[in-house]
């Protein structure tokens, strides 16, 4: 989850404002970028348990210790819960799972090396503390009330609120992990059509990455349980935005959705104000109950946009947010999904041809059936293991032609092997696990800590 946003404090004068804003994310292809995000689980070797912030052992000390590599502490309230480096930042979600948000980078290889970078940094400061990480979609072991908060105004806020619309926001929050990618629009049609083939094919992402098959050490019938807890975290602020695919969407209509989707805070002078549930639209008229008198700047509204959880999101760039977390190599394979489909004119418009006519009904079919099924699911007349196949042979040829060369001498079709490898043997990582857990591990889940720990 964001912080609060680096946007000027410009009041907002009209609602054109807030389109103009979004809008001003349009750059030429030559400036596109890449980056992805990746979370994981801390625990202690010894006992398995999640470390707390506090303490020689905590993420407070981890953060610290990552200064070393040059990463700067961000503060609150005199606490370091962030850190900042070339465009990069490292954060903490509420239970303290580690987050790596990666800079804008221009190719894959970039991204690949990023990632592999950050994971050797915290493997050297987090290993002599007993400490260990895990890539996985949901914490296979513990359970909501033995998960650590962290002190973060944002989510204290945010943990009273969430049991009032869901059941399962509170796991969203201390249980959960994601590996996510944001890439850049270059109109405001290509925007549209590249959230509506993002929207379309998320439930493919999400069973080829599915890796939540555990909860409270034992299988949980899910396939991706991640992806499952957010059908019951918030229904005002995810989904799969039917509007999106509707005629005449575009900047305006999701600024409409923005303003409808309730508020959770202000952020004023290093402290947040709990304004969860009122209306932004309140806000711009100066009526906000939690703060009288006072009308919204573009940071607040950057601050707003960032407490939506749709499927995909929409800032200044489309954010894909529907995949497990995983090893390093799925890290990579993520970005190199979307990336194939999206920044090649060839393959936006192969995976738009392969999607355009999925009903309102199928995409929803695809959205509550893959947490559980994930490749098995049928779908028309086969299965979304044919699909993400399709899928998957449309992004490599857009990766090809996109002939990102590293110093090796490979393409960047190179970061799809694990995702071409699962299509082929039609078995997720998900199943792969639970047949470890039925088989070897003999009907424990302890030894994901060790066999899977980046």
């Amino acid at each position: 989850m964001s912080g609060p946003s680096q946007v000027q404090d410009v009041p907002i004068e009209s609602r054109a404002q807030l389109i103009e804003f979004l809008a001003s994310g349009i750059r030429p292809r030559e400036a596109w970028k890449i980056g992805t995000e990746h979370e994981k689980f801390g625990y202690y070797f010894d006992d398995l348990r999640p470390p707390p912030f506090d303490g020689e052992r905590g993420i407070e000390a981890l953060l610290k210790g990552l200064t070393r590599f040059g990463w700067q502490p961000v503060e609150e309230h005199g606490r370091v819960i962030a850190l900042t480096r070339h465009g990069a930042s490292v954060s903490l979600e509420p239970a303290g799972q580690l987050e790596l948000s990666g800079a804008p980078l221009d190719n894959l290889h970039q991204t690949c090396a990023e990632a592999s970078s950050h994971l050797r940094e915290v493997r050297a400061v987090a290993e002599p503390m007993g400490l260990g990480f895990l890539g996985m979609g949901f914490q296979p072991k513990w359970r909501r009330e033995d998960m650590p908060w962290m002190p973060k105004g944002r989510y204290r806020i945010m943990r009273a609120y969430m049991p009032k619309v869901g059941n399962l926001g509170l796991d969203m929050m201390t249980r959960t992990c994601t590996v996510q990618v944001n890439l850049d629009v270059g109109s405001e049609a290509d925007m549209v059509k590249k959230f509506r083939v993002a929207l379309a094919l998320q439930p493919v992402a999400t069973a080829l990455f599915a890796d939540s098959p555990f909860a409270d050490g034992a299988p949980n019938g899910f396939l991706s349980y991640r992806s499952h807890i957010w059908t019951d975290t918030d229904p005002d602020r995810t989904g799969m935005l039917d509007f999106v695919f509707e005629d005449g969407f575009g900047y305006e209509r999701y600024v409409d959705y923005l303003l409808d989707v309730p508020m959770y805070f202000i952020y004023r002078d290093g402290e947040y104000i709990d304004a969860s549930g009122q209306s932004f639209r309140d806000y711009l008229e100066g009526r906000l109950p939690a703060y009288p008198g006072h009308r919204p700047t573009l940071k607040d509204w950057a601050d707003h946009s960032t407490t939506a959880f749709p499927e995909v999101r929409l800032k200044k760039y489309l954010e894909m947010r529907g995949a497990d977390s995983g090893p390093w190599n799925r890290i990579c394979a993520l970005p190199a999904f979307w990336v194939g489909l999206l920044y090649d004119d060839a393959a936006l418009d192969a995976a738009w041809d392969l999607v355009k006519d999925f009903t309102h009904e199928e995409r929803h079919a695809l959205r509550d059936g893959v947490p559980r099924h994930a490749l098995k699911l049928p779908f028309r007349r086969g299965t979304v293991l044919d699909l993400a196949r399709q899928t998957l042979a449309i992004a490599a040829e857009g990766l090809r032609r996109r002939a990102r060369i590293s110093r090796h001498g490979s393409d960047e079709t190179v970061y799809l092997a694990p995702l071409m490898e699962l299509a082929e043997a039609g078995i997720t990582p998900a199943e792969r696990k639970l047949a470890l857990f039925h088989g070897p591990w003999q009907g424990r889940v302890d030894p994901v800590f060790r066999e899977f720990a980046y």
